[in-house]
């Protein structure tokens, strides 16, 4: 039995679904969550810096 009879044995007549998870995006919308992402990041390492300076100040004689 080859893999297309094994997989095409219990679909029904009609078995073409739409696709759940499209492949393609708009470029403006892979844009504005990447940009999202990125000032996220950026806030993150700036409180992590911040953290380090305030430790390092109240640590240091």
């Amino acid at each position: 039995m080859a893999d297309d009879d094994f997989y095409t044995r219990d679909q029904p007549a009609n078995a073409k679904l739409p696709e759940d998870r499209p492949r393609g995006a708009d470029p403006g919308d892979f844009a504005t969550s990447s940009g999202s992402r990125r000032g996220k990041l950026i806030w993150v390492i700036i409180g992590f810096v911040a953290l380090v300076v305030i430790l390092l100040a109240l640590f240091m004689p």
